[in-house]
């Protein structure tokens, strides 16, 4: 659960969910966001505990990198993004708006960020357990705790943005989706300069 809050993770999903906080569908988001993170780690991890694969040290960057660059793209859909807080807006998006606002779209990023960050340290850390089996429940756990986690994220940002469209101000989520798409693209970079100057 405390890989859940990385912060970038935590910028990927708000962004996110600024687009469309209706709750339930926020909550849904998490979830598919943490599936999509589980699935990578998982399929990895196993991999790894079967001697199929190893980690080139350059597919950390690689990957740091990749999560930069969604950072990036999010941000700037965040900017030109216009809040949904009803379902009948939802059902008047494009069909190309309602992809980028579906679950599918927290899956994917979910994907790639499974193997980035501190996820390619807990796929390390299988090295040192020595039980396949007891790996395995470890990388399993991993996922529950990522998936409940993004869940309780995701509630935490729907909630408030939810109340401050319906009792102070219709714009304000704009404004917050704005400005997480902002954070986010500034995170990106810099995240992706770290990454490139890090020892």
């Amino acid at each position: 659960m405390r890989h859940a809050t990385d912060p970038d993770h935590v910028l990927a999903i708000s962004t996110i969910v600024s687009r469309d906080p209706r709750v339930r569908r926020a909550v849904r988001t998490g979830m598919f966001w943490g599936l999509g993170h589980t699935l990578t780690v998982i399929g990895v991890g196993a991999a790894m505990l079967m001697g199929r694969l190893t980690v080139p040290p350059g597919a950390v960057l690689a990957m740091d990198l990749l999560v930069a660059l969604m950072l990036v793209v999010l941000g700037a859909v965040g900017l030109r993004a216009r809040p949904v807080t009803h379902a009948a807006e939802h059902a008047k998006l494009p069909a190309g708006a309602r992809l980028l606002a579906s679950p599918l779209r927290a899956f994917a990023v979910g994907i790639v960020h499974g193997l980035a960050g501190s996820a390619a340290v807990t796929l390390l850390a299988l090295t040192t357990i020595g039980d396949r089996g007891r790996a395995l429940a470890y990388l399993a756990l991993f996922g529950v705790g990522t998936v409940a986690g993004m869940m309780l994220i995701t509630l935490a940002i729907a909630v408030p943005l939810t109340f401050a469209a319906e009792r102070m101000s219709q714009r304000m989520p704009l404004w917050i989706a704005r400005a997480s798409g902002a954070l986010s693209i500034a995170a990106g970079l810099t995240f992706a300069v770290r990454s490139l100057l890090a020892p």
